[in-house]
């Protein structure tokens, strides 16, 4: 992989303790510690979990946060923060960061993240070979969901059951 930026989709509900959050944690560590510079929304939750994770490790971390959220800043743990106008602005450079997208468990918000790459990659329009791996079986029922409509959707959707499993998919990619 060229560029080494991996972009990490979740939730901004999970607090520390939260499965979702270590999750996102150990995610961040372990990809840094492969090499990776770590991409998100750059606010809280698994996003800071993530960042935490990363900077830990030694690694780098980018947030792309958003001016329209007002009051809101980048959390702590973010080394480079690019600030967009719009929350359209703000997928479209996450996904453009990204050599690889992680997606861990969270709502409409990361819904929309997921929809919009998927989308981008089923119809050709990001073509290089960027990974999609969902983590978890949290968007398991929906994929199956899509696929009774589309078989084919699923086609650049990787599992993984773990951060350890993200790590060794990016690798391969």
């Amino acid at each position: 992989m060229k560029d080494k930026t991996v972009t990490i989709f979740g939730t901004a509900n999970a607090k520390s303790g939260d499965a979702a959050y270590e999750l996102a944690y150990e995610t961040g560590k372990l990809l840094a510690r492969a090499g990776f510079t770590i991409a998100n929304g750059g606010y809280g939750g698994t996003m800071l979990a993530a960042a935490k994770g990363a900077t830990e490790a030694g690694g780098e971390t980018i947030g792309v946060t958003c001016s329209a959220f007002k009051g809101s800043k980048a959390n702590e743990y973010v080394s480079r923060e690019i600030v967009t106008e719009s929350l359209d602005e703000r997928l479209d450079t996450l996904i453009k960061l990204g050599q690889g997208y992680v997606v861990l468990p969270g709502g409409t918000g990361t819904l929309l993240e997921l929809a919009k790459v998927w989308e981008l990659k089923n119809k050709g329009f990001i073509k290089e070979d960027k990974p999609i791996i969902l983590v978890g079986g949290f968007w398991k029922p929906l994929v199956d969901l899509i696929a009774t409509e589309d078989p084919d959707s699923s086609r650049y959707i990787r599992p993984a059951d773990g951060p350890e499993q993200v790590v060794e998919l990016i690798v391969d990619y």
